[in-house]
């Protein structure tokens, strides 16, 4: 997301959002302007939504059938510039273009209202990668290789489609539940991208201790996420990242 300086308002007015481009529909309310195809606009028609534990990711329950779901919303404040509504389109357009992987979330739904974007994903309730790594101190080879399978079959299926993750950290894998054999699922695409053979990328996105040098260098393809699944077996077994520096 791009930083601006947001000018305090004097009066009580609201002023228009500049990338809503007019879409005003008769009932005073406002069309989708992020997505382009969202399942609805009243989420809460539809779901019963839960108090938020982890900031925007909230727990909500589907009144057609019980069923638990995630939702992560994505304020509109926070859009302020083309690029930033160009990536949350992007991320969606990824989540359902990416055939159905037991290894990576489902997206359910995504609802757009006036305030947020709202996407609707199969609820994980088992820890993270990094938090259940940090409990153990390290993996065993056999377990180790074991997770790293897991990652290596949702990167190969990601770049076979068409997309590079380009943020492939432990924190962005969760277990299905609290048990020990429960399936892995990457759940976060916020900066995967698509790509051709061949194309070249130049921006710099990604966390410090998993992004290949390629990225710093501005010139890179789908290989950067293997480099970040070898930092992730590494510290796997390590319990600590291959890399040390005083600051990013």
């Amino acid at each position: 997301m791009g930083n601006c300086c947001a000018t305090p308002q004097t009066s009580n007015e609201k002023k228009p959002n500049p990338y809503l481009d007019g879409k005003l529909v008769p009932n005073g309310g406002l069309k989708s302007y992020v997505l382009d195809n969202p399942t609805g606009h009243n989420i809460e028609e539809f779901y019963e939504l839960g108090r938020g534990e982890f900031g925007i990711t909230y727990m909500c329950t589907d009144k057609s059938n019980g069923e638990f779901l995630a939702c992560k919303s994505i304020s509109k404040k926070k859009l302020r510039t083309r690029v930033d509504i160009e990536d949350v389109k992007r991320e969606v357009e990824i989540m359902k273009h990416l055939p159905k992987h037991s290894n990576i979330v489902t997206l359910k739904g995504t609802y757009e209202d006036d305030s947020a974007v709202h996407l609707f994903m199969e609820l994980c309730e088992g820890d993270e990668l990094f938090d259940r790594n940090v409990a153990r101190g390290h993996y065993t080879e056999r377990a180790a290789a074991a997770v790293t399978r897991t990652i290596v079959e949702v990167i190969q299926n990601c770049h076979k489609h068409g997309v590079i993750h380009r943020d492939l950290k432990p924190k962005f894998f969760l277990f299905s539940n609290k048990k020990e054999t429960t399936p892995l699922k990457a759940i976060d695409f916020d900066l995967s991208i698509f790509f051709k053979p061949g194309q070249i990328f130049d921006e710099i996105v990604g966390s410090p201790y998993y992004m290949a040098s390629e990225v710093l260098k501005m010139n890179y393809g789908p290989e950067i996420d293997v480099w970040s699944v070898g930092v992730i077996l590494y510290i796997l077994l390590c319990g600590v990242p291959p890399f040390w520096a005083e600051t990013e």
